[in-house]
């Protein structure tokens, strides 16, 4: 192998290690924001159970009138 393709490669690779930093970097910051949205999501979800159990009365069950 000549010298300069060794260089072009050694820059490509160079190049690349740089890139999947930033990726990785990147991608740890999303996953953060990816967990803190879904425990906003399981409260959100809770409180709704909670209110839609609060909000519906329990209706008896009862033999119609024509029984």
């Amino acid at each position: 192998m000549n010298d300069e393709r060794i260089t072009k490669l050694e820059e490509l690779v160079a190049h690349q290690a740089v890139i999947i930093e930033e990726m990785s970097a990147e991608m740890a910051v999303q996953g953060e924001a990816l967990r803190l949205m879904q425990a906003k999501l399981d409260v959100l979800a809770r409180r709704f159970v909670a209110l839609e159990e609060s909000a519906a009365p329990d209706v008896p069950v009862t033999r119609p009138p024509h029984w």
